[in-house]
Parts: structure tokens; C-alpha cells; sequence
């Protein structure tokens, strides 16, 4: 899966998972100079069918991990407190990693996390083991 973007990785290992998902951010080319990708509700990249868990919403990234989980931490965005209350909420985050300890062959790996509504009303983000 060489050159994909970090979305197209997302959805290929959610349907390998037996999701139905779908792309639900966009580009907006009437903003700014140069146009602006624009997250649904802005926070959701992909929105999926899980068998299990129903609808989910996932933000997907590249190697940003700790950025990605301080903007969903840091900022106070009212339409993913609304949505957790109601569907859960994933983090993916893909990063090239070695096969072999000392080896040069590396692969794409997603980093998953689960976003979580505390009883004290925080977000935190637990990452699966």
C-alpha cells in the first residue's frame, strides 16, 4: 500500500475488520489561497458501521499522534462531547515500523486509540495495546 494516504490506510484495515465506512471530510477549495480540508463536525475523517459497536467515528492521521491527541484534548469542540455521548470515537494514527529489530524492511502500522468520556466530563485518549 505504498502512497496511500493515511485515510485510504483507514479504510482498508476497518473493511479488512469487517466495517462498512465511508469518507465524510472534504477539501474546500474556497478557502484561503490554496483550499482547506474540512473534518464533519470538525473532528471526523471516516464514519463506520462496526458489527459490533455500531456507528463509529474516526480521526485519521499520519505520524502525528501526540499532536492529533492534543487538539482533540486541548480544544473544547461542543460536537465531540455531543457525539461520545452517543457513538464512540477512534483515533488512527499510521507510522512506518521495522520488522525486525536491527532490519531494514519496514512496514504501516496503525496506532489505534479509543476516545473516552470521563465522569468529570474530560476526554481521554486510551491507546490498544
Amino acid at each position: 500500500m505504498a502512497g496511500l494516504s493515511p485515510t485510504q490506510r483507514t479504510l482498508a484495515a476497518m473493511r479488512e475488520q469487517g466495517r462498512v465506512c465511508g469518507i465524510v471530510e472534504k477539501f474546500n477549495a474556497h478557502v484561503g489561497p490554496f483550499g482547506i480540508r474540512q473534518d464533519f463536525l470538525g473532528f471526523i475523517d471516516i464514519i463506520c458501521v462496526d458489527p459490533a459497536q455500531g456507528i463509529v467515528a474516526v480521526q485519521s492521521c499520519g505520524q502525528d499522534w501526540s499532536g492529533h491527541v492534543a487538539k482533540m484534548l486541548g480544544e473544547r469542540n461542543e460536537n465531540m462531547f455531543a457525539w461520545i455521548k452517543h457513538a464512540p470515537i477512534e483515533l488512527w494514527a499510521w507510522r512506518k515500523v521495522k520488522l525486525k529489530r536491527g532490519g531494514k524492511a519496514m512496514r504501516w502500522t496503525p496506532r489505534v486509540g479509543d476516545v473516552r468520556l470521563l465522569e468529570n466530563g474530560d476526554l481521554v485518549i486510551e491507546e490498544r495495546k
